[in-house]
C-alpha cells in the first residue's frame, strides 16, 4: 500500500518510517497538501499521515475538500498532534488521531487498525459495484438484461425521433432451445445461450444496444439503420450462430441455429414507442419460425 506522508519534522517522519517498516508498504514523503490530489484523483493511494500542527492543511481546508469531492474509494486520514482533546479534533473532518509524543506500539496500532479498514472498504465497493452490475446484466450473456434494454433502448429511441434518424429492432430466438434442453440437460443449454450470445456480440456494432429480454431471446437495437441494412445484420448474426458448433459429451457436436425478426422504422413520430417495436420485430421472428427457421423476417412499421 502507498501511504502519504505529510511531515516535515524529519524525527517525526523517521518514527513513521520505524513504525512502518513493512515491506508491503512504500511511503511517500510530501511538502505540501497540494501534492495530495493527484493521488487521490488516480486511486494511487488510499492513506494519508498528516502533521495537524505544522502542514497546511488546516489552512487549506484540506481535509473538507477531500470529503466533499468524494472520490470513488475511501481516502483514510490519520492526524497526528500535540492537542489532547477530542474536542478539538473534532471539526478536523480526520478518521483518526493519535496524540505526540506517541509510543512505537500505539502508532503501529493505528497504522495497521487504518490499513483493515482501507481494505474492508475497498471489498465492500466490489461488492456493491457487483450488486450494481447485476441490476444491469444478465449473469450468462453479459448482455443487458430486459428492464435494462428497455430504459436504454428507450432512450436510443428519444434521440432517433429528436434529430429525425431512422431505426430498427431485431428479435432474436434460438430455433429448438426447448428441445436442446430437454435433451441434452440445462448446462448444455446454457452454453448454447452463451455462444450464441458472443456471435451476436462479436456481428454486432459495438455500440449497438443489446439485450436478453427472455430465456433464449435477445433484442437488439440499431439506430440510423432500416430496412435492408438491417437485414444483413441479422442474417450476419444468423451466419455466424450456424457456423458454431458445441460439444455434447457422447454425442456428434451440437449444431445451432436461430431465426431474427426485424421491425424497421423510416420516420420515428410522436406516437412510435420501444414496446410496440419489440412485439412487433417478435412477432416477425416468429413468422420466420413458421417458414422454418434459421432465417429472418422484415417488417417496416
Amino acid at each position: 500500500m502507498k501511504i502519504l506522508v505529510l511531515e516535515n519534522n524529519p524525527k517525526e517522519f523517521a518514527l513513521i518510517q520505524q513504525a512502518l517498516n513493512n515491506a508491503r508498504d512504500i511511503l511517500i514523503p510530501l511538502v505540501s497538501s497540494e501534492e495530495i490530489w493527484p493521488y487521490i484523483q488516480s486511486g494511487e493511494s488510499h492513506f494519508l499521515i498528516a502533521n495537524w500542527d505544522t502542514s497546511d492543511l488546516r489552512k487549506l481546508q484540506f481535509i473538507p475538500r477531500v470529503r466533499a469531492m468524494k472520490p470513488a474509494d475511501s481516502f483514510f486520514i490519520l492526524l497526528t498532534t500535540m492537542m489532547n482533546s477530542d474536542e478539538e479534533l473534532a471539526p478536523s473532518g480526520a478518521d483518526d488521531f493519535i496524540q505526540k509524543p506517541f509510543r512505537m506500539r500505539d502508532l503501529k496500532n493505528r497504522i495497521a487498525m487504518a490499513e483493515r479498514i482501507i481494505s474492508l472498504s475497498k471489498s465492500l465497493a466490489s461488492v456493491r459495484e457487483q450488486l450494481e452490475n447485476q441490476a444491469v446484466y444478465d449473469n450468462l450473456t453479459g448482455f443487458m438484461n430486459r428492464p435494462a434494454f428497455f430504459r436504454q433502448s428507450t432512450g436510443e429511441l428519444e434521440r432517433a425521433r429528436r434529430i429525425s434518424q431512422p431505426l430498427s429492432l431485431i428479435a432474436l430466438d434460438v430455433d429448438n432451445f426447448k428441445l436442446i434442453n430437454d435433451s441434452f440437460g440445462i448446462s448444455i443449454g446454457d452454453e448454447v445461450l452463451r455462444v450464441v450470445a458472443q456471435t451476436i456480440r462479436e456481428k454486432s456494432r459495438p455500440y449497438d444496444c443489446i439485450g436478453r429480454w427472455t430465456g433464449d431471446e435477445f433484442v437488439i437495437m440499431l439506430t440510423g439503420v432500416i430496412g435492408a441494412d438491417a437485414e444483413k445484420i441479422a442474417e450476419r448474426i444468423i451466419a455466424g450462430v450456424r457456423g458454431t458448433r458445441v460439444e455434447v459429451q457422447n454425442e456428434p457436436p451440437l449444431m445451432v441455429k436461430i431465426s431474427a425478426g426485424i421491425a424497421s422504422a423510416a420516420r420515428i413520430s410522436a406516437a412510435t414507442e420501444v414496446d410496440p417495436l419489440i412485439q412487433q420485430a417478435r412477432q416477425a421472428m416468429a413468422h420466420a419460425k413458421e417458414a422454418g427457421g434459421n432465417q429472418v423476417f422484415l417488417v417496416y412499421v
